[in-house]
């Protein structure tokens, strides 16, 4: 698990950076922008999506990878402010099993997006039933961990929680979830377009 995540810790560091001939930054953003559209959250979309634009370059693949990329890297984030969470001086025992809970759900939801990422990396080499395999393993993958994203919030509802422990912690995972989200539609997108024959590799 170190060694998976301290490999995609290096691929979110340089992916952004990462560049291919054949589109110009406007071509790439206006791609960017088309794509974001089919998502929940368009605006929160783009600017996640923008930094990344010399690596996606009108690809749907790499579209794809960056969104999955921004979701594990705010969801590792999230796993590490809710580990500091737990460790708050006189937090209540009620807000001390939530927090617990949500650990619980946010490494799943790490886990799978790490194998997602890989998975991705494995379809640039295959392609028909292959493809299609690995297709389905990223929308189930980035799907669950929107699931156990949403669990986590969810264990935050109601009146029996409040105060800075669940205000912090809501207002952080719902950005995350509605980043996951962004990426789930993004990777139906890719799968549509691909069984479609009218993806960008």
């Amino acid at each position: 698990m170190e060694k998976l995540v301290f490999y995609l810790l290096v691929l979110v560091v340089t992916l952004p950076y990462t560049t291919v001939s054949g589109a110009t930054p406007s071509n790439s953003m206006n791609f960017i922008k088309a794509s974001c559209r089919t998502t929940l959250h368009p605006t929160l979309c783009v600017n996640c999506l923008s930094s990344y634009a010399g690596s996606i370059q009108g690809s749907d693949h790499q579209l794809a990878k960056a969104a999955i990329t921004v979701s594990f890297k705010n969801t590792k984030s999230a796993f590490v402010f809710l580990s500091k969470m737990a460790r708050v001086s006189g937090i209540k025992p009620r807000e001390y099993q939530a927090v617990k809970d949500c650990i619980s759900t946010i490494t799943n939801s790490v886990t799978s997006l790490s194998q997602s990422v890989q998975e991705l990396e494995k379809m640039a080499q295959t392609s028909g039933q292959d493809f299609e395999w690995h297709m389905s393993n990223v929308e189930t993958w980035v799907g669950s961990a929107l699931t156990n994203q949403n669990m986590c919030s969810r264990g935050f509802a109601g009146d029996s929680l409040n105060g800075r422990v669940k205000d912090s912690i809501t207002k952080r995972i719902e950005y995350v979830c509605q980043v996951t989200s962004n990426a789930l539609a993004l990777v139906n997108r890719f799968a549509v377009r691909h069984r479609k024959g009218i993806h960008k590799p």
